[in-house]
């Protein structure tokens, strides 16, 4: 065979007779038949022996075809004789990336056919070499010479003892895709499709698909749900679930695409436009009464009537917004715009400009907080007196400061000086105000629209004959529920009820609890009596309707790394949010995944609580996570309002398609949480309101438990942040030289390591059992007052193993009380670097507030209000209505999923938003008007319109 390969290759390693497009080397052949005559000779003398031939053959590179010739010749004979019992040492995996195993002898019936291995060795060398020719003789068939066959040898004793417990088994085997097979056509392996290893132990092959095998630590670790019998029945590959890395990565089945992209039928568009068209003609008609009021006063300014007047169009493309310079909300259609500058007024401030009480001119308000140090925020030392001068008494105590200014430095008596200064000419026309406001101070505020002429009045107009031809009329919730009777407390619905709340002399105590299953036999009018009323609704086990593609995080980070795929930008670090500093910090995304399934701790023994709120960004999770995008739009329930992309009672997706349109979402919320509240560094969603509707599915809940001793810890460190809370909120007078101040001491009380530390730590236990007991009385006349139901719900959804996540969701007609509340005790909430606030903006707008069970006890004893309160399970998807002010606090480490989206009951809400929004000041957190509620109405009410006007039944 040395002397071969040296005949093949030249003195310096290089290919000699090169082919031609025929496959012919460059020089004849002349001594063809003598060749011949010597090769029959030289194979008669080896004695039929294969590899005395190709030792002994030394002819040159010319002679290669008839070589094989001759070769394929006496293989054929030989095959004719005895071919039947073929050794099986090991076999191939599915392609990959498997690490290799020495072969070590494993018995008799190996060294038995020893022989007949090293001449499977030698024809998979030579056909390596040779290249690829056909040759016909005898009528025997076409055969590949030049055909990689790759032999890998490893040692498997499970994959052995299956077979029979010898290394060599005669079967009739055949290959199939580079993998051995039976007799029957099933694969003979032990490789593990998802890890891509054969040395961990016993696999489980599929019967349906006969080829795709998983083994037992890899169905444990990734599918703890499936058992070895389903995946016998069908594998993880055969239900379009397979988390393993390659899989993650293939695109998504055309079928899983069109299953969320929603189709109605005629007849389902004209119910659903009939529906749509008196939910937004009271706005309409409003957004039209605010155009022609502006045209009238235009009309006047330019002497002319109002039906000659003409509208300039302003120069606004697609991918454009247009937003007021003065209150920061979007431009629909009419506005003013200066002649000589870019400055936009919108027709709300234009009213409100000329009756002199224009908001949103305001100061910019700008709020900083300096960090106290980890002392302070862990209960050990007292803030020193409140300066307002920052830079006195920088990095000491707790300061946190509001001032009052604009951009440029400019002074309150400046800005006070140009509002004054801007007035309203007295026809009716608006200056462009000086620069200190963000003008030119030269130029006249024209009137301009940026949709077609005349185009809400027109719209108006064909909307009021629809309506009046079609005997279309608003929608107005009952006075009960279909599914509950108040008297009797019975109905055929009474297990679709969930009950979170206790107040008297309410008929909204339950809330709507449906199953997936339910949801989909049609349910839609029930869901629509609820949603009208403003009520959430609960579906229950959401994650039935889907694939089943694990949501586990470590599967998430692996889908989300792309590393073989360069077509997509890689984003190894997050941006957390540390509940207890309440400030963002980069981490390691991996390092963030192991502290959601592993307690971490800081260096005082306080639960390290770290959130991760949209990640990844909305804008790339259908790019980076495509299939966990589709798995879960076929979760949503409702799909007709809910799914963000084809929903057609979701108003978001009429905008045009080359709009700029709102994020809505998909969103993710992946965050740490624990089972007791801490009082500090909770995990939580703060109080607040969402912009529009809102659905939230638990898709992983995670547990993680605290060990005795960390226990211990925490109870002591609490105690320590109560006595805190005292001197604080309450003003108690305390010597500063009686506090911990150092961070030495801390370490040392919070220590358990010598006698006098555990003397301390059971000495502020036995503190904390006498409060307990004191406080007992109010805790039993408060569960009194709360009904036994709610409670039981409470404590069995914290205490489930699925339950991820405790909501508080407050009706939309409490929130003024709410809001009272808050202003009333707003210092006894912290916010940044656990500092107390000092005054409040928007109470609920400014989301710094979480309500703990003491100020919800203390919110209803003052003012008689109480949220639906209610654990979130995994599987449950929890929709919320615009409008209502709600809080989170996770349980355990949990994943949730949201989308918003905009619906016909609820538009009222989302424009009510819109104005609070706007009466915000510069610089406020929530001051942005990402949803364009005007514009979605309009394109929502056009289509609608023309849906009714062209379809025919």
């Amino acid at each position: 065979m040395e002397k071969l390969t040296e005949n093949l290759l030249g003195v310096d390693g290089d290919k000699r007779g090169s082919k031609r497009k025929g496959g012919r080397p460059r020089n004849k052949m002349k001594n063809i038949n003598d060749l011949g005559k010597q090769s029959d000779e030289k194979v008669k003398n080896s004695g039929n022996n294969p590899v005395n031939v190709l030792q002994e053959d030394n002819r040159s590179v010319l002679d290669l075809d008839e070589i094989v010739r001759d070769y394929m010749k006496r293989m054929s004979e030989l095959r004719a004789k005895n071919v039947e019992d073929i050794c099986i040492i090991s076999s191939d995996d599915d392609g990959d990336q498997n690490i290799g195993h020495d072969q070590q002898n494993v018995g008799k019936e190996g060294q038995q056919c020893e022989e007949h291995e090293e001449y499977i060795q030698r024809e998979a060398q030579l056909r390596k070499r040779c290249k690829k020719s056909a040759v016909e003789k005898d009528g025997e068939e076409n055969l590949e010479t030049g055909r990689k066959v790759q032999k890998k040898k490893r040692k498997d004793k499970d994959s052995l003892t299956s077979l029979g417990g010898a290394a060599c088994k005669t079967v009739e085997a055949k290959r199939k895709g580079g993998a051995m097979t039976d007799q029957n056509g099933d694969p003979i392996s032990s490789m593990c499709h998802q890890c891509q290893r054969n040395d961990k132990g016993r696999v489980v092959v599929c019967n349906n698909c006969k080829w795709k095998r998983y083994c037992v630590p890899c169905m444990t670790k990734w599918y703890p749900k499936m058992t070895e019998d389903d995946f016998a029945r069908l594998c993880p590959v055969c239900q379009v679930n397979c988390n393993c890395k390659s899989c993650l990565r293939l695109e998504v089945p055309q079928k899983d695409k069109l299953l969320s992209n929603l189709k109605f039928t005629d007849k389902e568009k004209i119910q659903y436009s009939k529906y749509i068209i008196p939910m937004l003609l009271p706005f309409l008609t409003q957004f039209n009464e605010e155009q022609m009021k502006e045209k009238h006063v235009e009309a006047n300014i330019q002497g002319l009537p109002i039906s000659k007047l003409d509208v300039e169009k302003a120069k606004c493309g697609l991918y454009e917004r247009i937003y007021c310079d003065n209150c920061e909300t979007s431009i629909a259609d009419f506005h003013r715009s200066c002649s000589s500058c870019a400055y936009d007024l919108c027709l709300v401030c234009c009213g409100e400009f000329r009756d002199n009480r224009l908001h949103g001119s305001q100061a910019k308000v700008n709020t900083e907080y300096e960090d106290p140090g980890s002392p302070y925020m862990h209960g050990f030392s007292t803030p020193k007196s409140r300066s307002r001068n920052l830079a006195e008494n920088s990095g000491e105590g707790c300061h946190q400061k509001s001032t009052f200014g604009i951009q440029d430095e400019i002074s309150d008596k400046d800005h006070l000086m140009s509002i004054t200064q801007w007035k309203s000419r007295e026809d009716g026309r608006i200056p462009c105000p000086p620069k200190t406001l963000g003008g030119c101070g030269e130029g006249i505020l024209e009137l301009k629209c940026t949709l077609q002429k005349d185009f809400v009045s027109s719209l108006l107009l064909a909307a009021e004959e629809l309506s009046e031809k079609h005997k279309l009329f608003l929608e107005t919730p009952g006075q009960q529920c279909p599914c509950f009777d108040l008297e009797s407390k019975t109905g055929i619905g009474k297990m679709n009820l969930l009950k979170s709340a206790s107040r008297l002399d309410s008929n909204d105590n339950y809330l709507y609890c449906p199953t997936s299953v339910q949801v989909q036999a049609n349910d839609l009018s029930h869901f629509q009596y609820h949603w009208l009323r403003g009520e959430p609704v609960i579906v229950k086990n959401v994650l039935e309707l889907t694939r089943g593609l694990s949501w586990e995080p470590m599967v998430m980070w692996r889908a989300f790394r792309q590393i073989k795929n360069l077509s997509h930008p890689q984003l190894l670090d997050v941006v957390a949010i540390d509940c207890l500093k309440w400030c963002e910090v980069d981490v390691s995304a991996r390092l963030f995944f192991n502290g959601y399934r592993e307690s971490q701790f800081d260096e005082y023994g306080w639960p390290k609580i770290l959130t991760l709120k949209d990640w990844p960004p909305s804008s790339l999770f259908d790019e980076h996570l495509p299939r966990h995008c589709v798995e879960f739009l076929s979760s949503l329930p409702f799909k007709e309002y809910t799914n963000p992309r084809s929903g057609y009672l979701n108003l978001a997706v009429k905008l045009p398609k080359l709009s700029l349109k709102p994020d809505l979402g998909p969103k993710t919320y992946i965050a740490y949480g624990t089972t007791q509240e801490l009082g500090r560094g909770d995990s939580v969603t703060k109080l607040h309101c969402d912009m529009s509707d809102a659905v939230y599915v638990m898709t992983h809940v995670q547990e993680v438990t605290f060990t005795s001793a960390e226990q211990a810890k925490i109870e002591t460190l609490k105690q320590l942040q109560n006595t805190q809370d005292d001197m604080d909120f309450h003003r108690t007078v305390l010597k500063s030289e009686e506090g911990l101040g150092s961070k030495n001491e801390a370490a040392d009380i919070v220590g358990v390591n010598n006698k006098r530390n555990e003397e301390i730590m059971n000495h502020n236990l036995m503190k904390q059992q006498d409060v307990i007991e004191e406080k007992s009385g109010e805790s039993d006349e408060y569960a009194r007052n709360m009904d036994v139901g709610c409670l039981e719900n409470n404590i069995e959804g914290i205490e489930h193993p699925e339950g991820g996540a405790l909501w508080d969701i407050f009706r939309r007609q409490d929130s003024p009380k709410l809001k009272e509340y808050i202003r009333k005790h707003y210092k006894e909430f912290r916010h940044i670097y656990c500092c107390p606030l000092d005054e409040v903006v928007h109470p609920i707008h400014d989301q710094t507030c979480y309500l703990t069970m003491e100020h919800k006890r203390r919110l209803k004893k003052e003012y008689g209000i109480e949220p639906w309160t209610f654990v979130q399970k995994l599987g449950d998807a929890v929709m919320i209505p615009a409008g209502c002010p709600y809080q989170v606090r996770n349980l355990k480490s949990c994943i949730k999923v949201s989308a918003e989206f905009v619906s016909p009951e609820n538009v009222g809400e989302c424009v009510r938003f819109a104005e609070e929004i706007r009466l915000l000041p510069p610089g406020h957190s929530a001051k942005v008007d990402k949803l364009e509620i005007k514009k979605m109405i309009l394109y929502a009410m056009q289509q609608a319109v023309i849906e009714l006007k062209s379809l025919r039944l």
